[in-house]
């Protein structure tokens, strides 16, 4: 089914489908959803810095936050896809809303949850509120902008999540070392409900209600079934160590891989352009694509299970306040901040070769901040041997994940562009997931013989990634080209 052009659906009567005004108050309306989406890219790292100190106080185990982590990705990542279809058949301002008031709700849930399970719950709901709320600023920007503005409009969009992504660890250990009202570690769950509040009216009253007139009938069945597979994957991942690697894991693990293969064979198969596929066949069939969702699946694994294990040595190994551990992490942010604003350009000029050189530089970053804590193993590792690794490590992100949508899909063609932007999201929340499961469990496996143990054993496996990803990238397009549809 070919692209057309977003038009807006609002609540005046028809206007002339080619000839309609844009929307006087579309920027104002872009301000209030960034705000929004601004508590999920906020909420993906703030958290993991608030680890130790959740695990001191509601007496978590490691599997408690290992599923702290994986509850949020996962619950976003298995509703994501769904939920851009149903905005786009039946109307992003009303999911927009209903996204933005659960997280809020969900976001209190966390604030005030007094047992991990309580807490684990209500991160899965945040996630799932997420997943409903994000969908619908991209979709809106798309309709509500054309031309020069739309640029800008998106420019804004990844100005903001990389804000986001650099502060998100600084104020999660700002809010919880503050003890505003001796709230600790809630604060950093409670500082959304007054953003979620705000947003909402702002909501009702700024943001205009759009669809997409050729949207087909979301498959909701189908991303039951992608839920339960995802799910089923990283169950066993996180329970299996504590339970001695129990038969009923490995059958589950294996459950939820042929779940995931059978929904991506179902799909292959179907005839009917009245039901939008989660997972379309022929956007896989492609070498590009199906080796770029890789890429990026890959980075999320390492990526996630290096700083929820990082903050945890740090603070309950190293002894670091939250804040102190925050700031350790600015130097991996700096990294990206040097190198994304070029990293497009050098993309359209070298194509997978700049890909390929950053999956490398993280992978020597991360190896430089094994070498060193290896090093220093029995003794405190202050904060500057740590800094170059991280420098790099960062640098190396910049280069790899900010041209990689770009590169992987311009060869999809148009009318999978929206479908498969959305599978790309989806395999970073999973492996983000993974990573804390994975990694998680290396690392919680060797705590016995120290904290600084226990991190130089998860190491490899970080590192490895990030060169499997420089091997992958082998096979992305030499250059960013549009295909032909």
């Amino acid at each position: 089914m070919p692209e057309s052009t977003p038009k807006a659906t609002l609540t005046t009567p028809p206007p002339p489908p080619a000839t309609s005004a844009p929307h006087p108050r579309r920027w104002a309306a872009a301000v209030v959803m960034m705000t929004a989406a601004l508590m999920d890219l906020l909420d993906v790292t703030i958290v993991n810095v608030a680890v130790p100190s959740i695990a001191r106080d509601l007496h978590a185990s490691a599997g408690d936050l290992q599923w702290l982590v994986s509850a949020y990705l996962l619950g976003f990542g298995a509703t994501l896809i769904v939920s851009g279809h149903l905005g786009d058949r039946y109307g992003r301002r009303a999911l927009f809303l209903t996204g933005t008031a659960g997280f809020g709700l969900a976001s209190l849930a966390c604030g005030i949850a007094q047992s991990p399970g309580q807490l684990i719950a209500a991160r899965a709901v945040q996630g799932v509120m997420a997943a409903v709320l994000v969908p619908q600023v991209i979709g809106s920007f798309r309709t509500l902008f054309t031309g020069k503005e739309r640029g800008a409009a998106f420019g804004m969009y990844g100005a903001v999540s990389g804000f986001a992504s650099a502060v998100g660890l600084l104020l999660g250990g700002l809010l919880t070392d503050a003890d505003l009202f001796g709230w600790g570690w809630r604060s950093v769950f409670l500082v959304n409900v007054p953003i979620a509040v705000t947003t909402f009216i702002g909501g009702l009253l700024l943001v205009p209600a759009t669809k997409e007139r050729s949207a087909g009938r979301p498959d909701v069945f189908g991303s039951v079934l992608l839920a339960a597979g995802l799910v089923a994957i990283v169950l066993p991942l996180v329970q299996g160590r504590e339970n001695g690697w129990p038969l009923w894991g490995w059958l589950c693990l294996a459950a939820g891989v042929c779940a995931v293969a059978a929904l991506a064979l179902v799909e292959g198969r179907r005839r009917t352009a009245r039901t939008t596929p989660l997972l379309p066949a022929r956007a896989f069939r492609l070498p590009a694509f199906s080796f770029g969702v890789l890429v990026q699946l890959l980075f999320a694994v390492g990526m996630q299970g290096f700083f929820l294990v990082f903050a945890i040595w740090l603070q309950a190994g190293e002894r670091y306040t939250p804040m102190q551990a925050g700031l350790v992490t600015v130097a991996f942010s700096a990294g990206g901040f040097l190198t994304a604003p070029v990293a497009d350009s050098l993309a359209v000029t070298y194509g997978r070769v700049v890909l390929g050189a950053g999956a490398l530089m993280m992978a020597g970053g991360f190896g430089w901040v094994w070498a060193a804590v290896t090093d220093a193993s029995g003794t405190h590792t202050g904060a500057w041997p740590l800094t170059p690794g991280l420098l790099v490590a960062g640098a190396g992100l910049g280069f790899l994940v900010v041209p990689l949508v770009n590169v992987v899909l311009s060869a999809v063609p148009a009318d999978l562009a929206g479908g498969a932007s959305g599978i790309f999201s989806t395999a970073q929340q999973f492996g983000g997931a993974l990573g804390a499961a994975a990694i998680g469990t290396v690392f919680f496996g060797h705590t016995a013989h120290g904290l600084t143990h226990a991190l130089t054993t998860a190491m490899p496996w970080v590192t490895a990634t990030f060169v499997a990803c420089a091997a992958l990238t082998t096979a992305l397009p030499r250059r960013a080209t549009t295909a032909e549809t």
